[in-house]
């Protein structure tokens, strides 16, 4: 399949706002050997495209400074991490056979070969992503989704989002019965975890603002805390025997509030910084009840394998909550940051 030699893409050319978003033609990529080339049919925004362009990572020793999610970006860069598209191009020593397939693209980069490998890069910060109408990826990381029922919006909504929230749901352990609190419910991996999480067969107490708790129910919680005021004291309310396992994208004041209400044995699973990553608790609510705090970046290719396998069967059904042309982006990232949405954002090249 032949494709044009030049292509358009939107570019951060150095740390900043919506400013800093460049539209610009540039050459196709061409796929290195084990690479494929993927036309974008849609890609979906993360907070990790607005925390890149700003660097607001931080480094070890400063975190006030100003970097990419693993150190310095290379400018530009054509952000984009979540792409759902078609194969148009296979590089020497890929099969044939997937040109022309509908894809999804992990976008991970992992520091090893392995099933349970860590993310340690991303697609649209330490690589080009799919900010673009093509983008090039490792084959072992597009995984062929022709079957699936789901659109290409509700495609591309998945890896960096429901990639996340499978991840936090595995490390932390979650099973059948138990009662799961989800934090920020109303953004992209909250409803993933949601879903994901009642689909598992947990009591889902999700924790939203008054203006979209609906939709949150409608995901799937049993129970939504207003986020208004007095979280903790509903929780105890609406689960007065305690949380078998949060899965946090707030941290801040929300991990010292809430380490109490863990059941003995909880799981205390944190994927994001929305509400502060300074935080103070009391480590006795810790080892007194052999309760534990766990990191959890991404997912690993087997959490992702999981993902793409829910994918065809359509047992989630990512929400989108607004549909942007490329030429946009900067004012797509704008509506991302107010946080007004229920779902997630999708632009088309």
């Amino acid at each position: 399949m032949s494709t044009s030699r030049f292509m358009r893409a939107v570019r951060i050319t150095g740390h900043g706002g919506p400013e800093v978003l460049e539209p610009a033609e540039v050459a196709v990529p061409a796929p290195r050997a084990g690479e494929v080339l993927v036309q974008v049919g849609a890609v979906a925004l993360n907070n990790t495209d607005l925390w890149t362009r700003e660097g607001a990572y931080g480094r070890p020793g400063d975190p006030t400074a100003r970097s990419g999610w693993r150190g310095p970006i290379d400018f530009p860069r054509i952000q984009g991490a979540d792409v759902a598209g078609r194969v148009v191009a296979a590089g020497t020593g890929v099969e044939g056979s997937l040109v022309g397939r509908r894809v999804v693209v992990d976008p991970a980069i992992y520091d090893t070969e392995g099933p349970d490998a860590n993310p340690v890069g991303l697609m649209g910060s330490e690589r080009d992503g799919g900010y673009a109408e093509y983008v090039t990826a490792p084959v072992e990381r597009v995984h062929d989704v022709t079957e699936s029922p789901l659109t290409d919006d509700q495609l591309a909504a998945l890896p960096t989002a429901y990639g996340t929230a499978l991840g936090m749901i595995e490390r932390g352990r979650l099973r059948k019965g138990e009662t799961a609190l989800v934090s920020g419910a109303s953004g992209g991996v909250g409803l993933a975890l949601v879903q994901i999480a009642r689909a598992r067969g947990a009591r889902v107490l999700a924790i939203s603002s008054g203006t979209k708790t609906d939709a949150v129910r409608e995901a799937g919680a049993h129970e939504v805390v207003d986020r208004a005021g007095g979280v903790a004291e509903q929780i105890r309310t609406a689960a007065p025997e305690g949380i078998d396992v949060a899965l946090d994208v707030v941290a801040g004041e929300l991990v010292g509030e809430g380490l109490p209400l863990l059941r003995e044995g909880g799981r205390w699973v944190i994927a994001g910084a929305l509400g502060g990553y300074d935080v103070t608790f009391d480590v006795r609510r810790l080892y007194l009840h052999n309760a534990q705090v766990i990191g959890s970046s991404m997912h690993t290719p087997t959490h992702f394998g999981l993902l793409v396998d829910l994918a065809r069967r359509a047992e989630v059904q990512p929400v989108v909550a607004a549909t942007f042309p490329l030429d946009r982006a900067a004012q797509a990232q704008e509506e991302l940051s107010r946080r007004e949405h229920v779902g997630k954002i999708v632009m088309h090249p």
